[in-house]
């Protein structure tokens, strides 16, 4: 059946949006229509005292979020379309299963709000250029059959555990923007960053965000007893599969031989190729037989490798990730944990090309974390994508709370205040004249930013 409703946290609600249900009756909360649509920041407001999420009737949805959100659904549909095209074929499809699996304790607020990205990106690039250095190490050990240096990689990861906890978004800029000179193991920092960003998110203790780290970092090492044929095939026999399996026993033994793992580290490789529904491998464990941070390594895995696909040029755009990663719930992955995972990485992450309703293409260079759908970005073109000389700042969050306020006082109508939003993310292919790294590096490490451009300021 074709998704009709999309379930969305309260906090990324938009105006335009039809809420057609809540996450409990609507006899317990103030609302007296059961389904409306919302028109300002004050029914939002009033949503976030009573709900943590709501479903909204995509069809019935208005303005630019309803044309983004028909295109997430498409997207999500067209998953499922061939989902039973393969099964007429004869191939297996995946179907959600109810398994006994216990809700996940989640803690948003067990952290103090991020800091801000460019107070934390000098720290957090060193950082990430240790771990790089440490994976280096680890991977010529191993190639020597000499011990791992896991005690320097183990202080490292908990350095960046400190960083992601101070201000995720100056890592996950290192996570998103792909190096020109990529390292054959940037998959497994790439995916350890999300994974402590995830952790983060959902108020993991230090102790356990530190051993996610270190597990998703580490959970490819047994890849290098394994040759390039089958490490590298597109697609792979059955013979070949069973081969390429045996890398997680690998990776096993090498980090249970050493001393300075945590047994919990390697308990986290051994499951987190295992699926909810107990398709998974080496043992196909289901449900609540994976560990929790197994789990969310099997997510922040997938996602990593979907939007950075082997022998791929370029990165797939983050909503096309995000509608694989989402038709695949309480199959592969556990529905609860999955909406978490989007929620903590937003569907435009830092480092994101989107384009706006205003036509001009920009880059997220930093997330409101309260309003996901409304980030700083930079812009890079304008409307007619033609480049700036000078890419400007613009917060759109601010913006929005700019014209909400004219609005509120009576100068501007809803409808002429002339609200901004994001059309729709990029595949980085399409517009290879933007430079990505070129406005990470500007909006990160220069001291003085360009200023926002004139005419998003409304007339007071």
């Amino acid at each position: 059946m074709a998704i009709q409703q999309a379930k969305v946290f309260v906090e990324d609600l938009q105006r335009g949006m039809f809420v057609s249900r809540l996450d409990r009756p609507w006899t317990r909360t103030p609302f007296a229509l059961q389904g409306f649509y919302i028109r300002d920041l004050e029914e939002i407001r009033q949503l976030q005292k009573y709900c943590r999420f709501v479903y909204v009737d995509v069809a019935k949805t208005v303005g630019d979020v309803g044309v983004k959100l028909r295109k997430l659904t498409r997207a999500a549909n067209e998953q499922i379309a061939a989902q039973k095209q393969a099964q007429v074929r004869g191939a297996p499809r995946r179907i959600p299963v109810a398994i006994n699996c216990k809700p996940v304790q989640v803690k948003h607020d067990s952290y103090a709000p991020p800091e801000p990205a460019r107070k934390e990106a000098a720290k957090a690039k060193q950082l990430h250029e240790r771990i790089i250095q440490g994976m280096h190490e680890v991977m010529v050990q191993v190639k020597s059959d000499r011990p791992l240096p896991t005690a320097q990689v183990s202080q490292t990861v908990t350095q960046m555990v400190d960083s992601v906890l101070r201000s995720p978004d100056a890592y996950s800029w290192l996570a998103r923007v792909r190096e020109k000179d990529e390292h054959t193991y940037s998959h497994s920092v790439r995916a350890s960053v999300w994974a402590v960003v995830f952790g983060r998110h959902i108020g993991l203790r230090r102790q356990e965000l530190v051993q996610l780290g270190i597990a998703t970092l580490l959970k490819d090492v047994g890849k290098l007893y394994l040759s390039d044929a089958v490490l590298k095939a597109e697609k792979r026999d059955p013979r070949d599969e069973l081969e390429y399996r045996k890398f997680v026993d690998y990776s096993v033994k090498l980090l249970s031989a050493d001393g300075n793992i945590d047994p919990q580290v390697v308990t986290i490789v051994h499951c987190h190729k295992e699926q909810h529904d107990g398709s998974g491998y080496p043992r196909g464990l289901r449900g609540g037989q994976i560990p929790v941070l197994a789990r969310m390594c099997g997510i922040v895995t997938f996602y990593d490798e979907a939007t950075n696909p082997r022998g791929a040029e370029f990165p797939l755009a983050p909503s096309r990730a995000v509608a694989q990663l989402y038709a695949l719930r309480d199959c592969a992955f556990q529905e609860q944990l999955v909406l978490e995972f989007i929620q903590s990485i937003g569907l435009y992450p830092t480092g994101t090309q989107v384009e706006l309703s205003t036509g001009e293409l920009a880059v997220v260079v930093e997330q409101s974390h309260k309003r996901r759908l409304k980030p700083k970005v930079m812009l890079v073109t304008d409307a007619n994508k033609k480049l700036l000389e000078k890419p400007q700042l613009f917060d759109m969050a601010a913006d929005d709370d700019r014209k909400q306020s004219l609005v509120e006082k009576g100068k501007k109508s809803l409808r002429d205040a002339g609200f901004i939003t994001i059309l729709h993310d990029l595949d980085p292919v399409r517009y290879p004249q933007v430079d990505v790294a070129k406005v990470r590096d500007q909006y990160l490490f220069e001291q003085r930013l360009p200023a926002f451009i004139a005419r998003f300021i409304p007339n007071r």
